[in-house]
């Protein structure tokens, strides 16, 4: 099979697309033919080793996995001998944040808590697009408690996580104001009730406080939105933050402010997973997809996602012939 293979940590550009033998499963795990998956920020994070304290889930010196890749759409192709939930032929997917090898054609697994079989009525393409970002999205506005009516600022409405909680927030009657850089029209189409183009003017010298704000890209800070927080308002974040304060923050906020910072660790995918196939069923949600890129376009793919430009997501595919897809 063809994969892409580091046994290193390493940048973008040191990672190569190799012929490898095809992984066979253990007994307690199954095989999965990859139809798609995403390069995303955690992909990032388990390439390079960076933020470092990911070497303490993806390996530590080295990755414990050649292959990258941490979310997924596939078939499965075999099972082990112990394995009676799944059978061959299932369409499942999955999201295993410390890697699963996906970045490959074939992979095997025995994390079952991540992946759960999906409607082979959703496209390959759109559920790939579906699940990182949005499984993110979801812990994050779960932890707050929102009703209809209420005022979120979304910043970062066009990343794979902005997109989607803009998305979710507006299924859920939330009005959502959203700051982009540029790509006005497009937030604006994802449903968001007021978009600011973060390139022409300063979000935060807007006259108008919210009930929760989501950095949906680990731009900002806490003290610098503060004041866009009504009392007992919620500031979150995609990322640690500057010196890792916002898990510091989130303790220190609980006690002595009245705005708090919540730092969510995302950890029921298998629940991320129902919800977001239940919009996509019922059309209520469209994920947001940059480009669909080949194996053999992989560095490249990982050098644009790093670079912190993407619109939404970028979609690896190995679609062809076999799935009756082009």
């Amino acid at each position: 099979m063809k994969a892409a293979v580091r046994y290193e940590y390493c940048s973008p550009s040191e990672l190569e697309i190799a012929e490898l033998p095809e992984p066979e499963p253990q007994p307690k795990e199954i095989q999965v033919k990859v139809m798609t998956c995403t390069v995303n920020r955690t992909d990032m994070a388990v390439l390079t080793g960076w933020p470092w304290i990911m070497r303490l889930f993806v390996g530590y010196p080295k990755p414990k996995r050649a292959t990258p890749g941490t979310d997924f759409v596939g078939e499965i192709t075999q099972i082990g001998s112990e394995v009676k939930e799944y059978a061959v032929g299932d369409r499942v997917w999955g999201f295993i944040d410390n890697g699963c090898g996906s970045h490959g054609e074939y992979f095997c697994t025995s994390s079952f808590e991540n992946l759960r079989k999906v409607s082979k009525n959703i496209d390959p393409i759109q559920a790939g697009a579906s699940i990182e970002g949005v499984h993110y999205a979801y812990n994050f506005l779960n932890k707050i408690n929102l009703k209809e009516g209420d005022q979120v600022l979304v910043i970062g409405g066009t990343g794979a996580i902005g997109s989607a909680a803009i998305q979710i927030l507006k299924s859920r009657n939330i009005h959502v104001t959203a700051v982009s850089l540029g790509n006005v029209e497009k937030v604006a189409q994802l449903g968001a009730d007021q978009v600011i183009d973060g390139l022409l003017d300063d979000f935060t010298g807007i006259k108008q406080q919210f009930d929760a704000v989501l950095d949906a890209v680990g731009k900002s800070r806490f003290k610098i939105c503060k004041p866009l927080l009504k009392k007992n308002g919620t500031y979150l974040s995609s990322e640690l933050g500057h010196n890792w304060e916002n898990p510091f923050l989130s303790l220190s906020t609980s006690f002595f402010s009245s705005k708090k910072v919540k730092f969510p660790i995302p950890l029921n995918v298998n629940k991320s997973l129902i919800q977001i196939e239940e919009l996509l069923l019922e059309d209520k949600f469209k994920p947001l997809i940059d480009r669909v890129v080949s194996l053999e376009q992989l560095p490249e793919a990982y050098t644009y996602v790093g670079s912190g430009k993407k619109l939404g997501n970028v979609i690896l595919s190995y679609l062809n012939k076999d799935f009756g897809l082009q």
